[in-house]
């Protein structure tokens, strides 16, 4: 492990090499947009909300897979990348039912914060209007796949933190969804532990509790911090009987 030197909008920091550009920046109190990303979770830089611009290349770069070298020179907020990320939240909108009037997860919705960050005010592109199921046999929560937006931290929390692995991506293209023991309902499930991560993890109301009723329901994510955490300093390991 080494410590680099790089620039992030003309502010000289340092990071370790093993490290990614999200990370660093964050650590210097620079804030990058993510959806896909969250603490204690691998990185898939499926969002693309990320992309941050390096100097000496015409190409975007996902800060939260990419990796600093020394002297490198890195723009998070460019018009450019305004540009772009207003463009993936219009998609993502145009893509599923957003219909926020109506959601349980209104004004706790991490994808409704990014559009109002990001200027968003219509949509100018078709929409897809999909016919995704919603599944609500589960007896605790429910799974709209009409409002997900593909960005995996259910099927990560689940396998990366809980071990179950009950959720798992299908299909191509615009029919690409979640699915659950290998596309079976969510209530006939062998494999859930009915832990509820999956639900507080989700960034939209594609994952929710029953019973909560329109912009109730707040999601909270810091558990997730505890846990690993935890876990990396073995706190809840007992020493002995590993020695044993």
């Amino acid at each position: 492990m080494a410590i680099l030197t790089l620039t992030i909008n003309g502010e000289h920091v340092s990071g370790k090499d093993d490290e990614s550009l999200l990370a660093i920046a964050s650590q210097h109190g620079i804030r990058i947009p993510t959806l896909c990303h969250l603490d204690g979770l691998s990185d898939v830089g499926a969002c693309r909300l990320c992309l941050v611009e390096i100097e000496g290349s015409p190409k975007l770069f996902p800060a939260c897979t990419t990796r600093p070298q020394e002297g490198m020179v890195v723009s998070t907020d460019t018009e450019r990348l305004r540009r772009y990320r207003r463009i993936i939240i219009e998609f993502l909108a145009s893509e599923g039912n957003h219909q926020c009037a109506v959601c349980v997860v209104n004004n706790h919705c991490e994808l409704q914060n990014l559009a109002y960050e990001t200027g968003l005010t219509h949509v100018s592109v078709p929409y897809l209007y999909p016919k995704k199921d919603l599944d609500a046999t589960h007896k605790d929560f429910i799974i709209d796949r009409n409002r997900c937006v593909l960005c995996t931290r259910c099927v990560r929390v689940c396998h990366e933190v809980e071990g179950a692995h009950t959720w798992d991506i299908a299909g191509r293209g615009i029919s690409c969804e979640i699915i659950s023991d290998l596309n079976q309902p969510w209530g006939a499930s062998g494999s859930c532990t009915s832990c509820g991560k999956c639900v507080l993890v989700c960034p939209t109301g594609a994952l929710i509790e029953k019973g909560e009723a329109v912009a109730e329901m707040e999601k909270k994510t810091d558990f997730l911090r505890y846990i690993v955490t935890a876990r990396q300093k073995r706190e809840w390991v007992n020493v002995d009987s590993d020695e044993e």
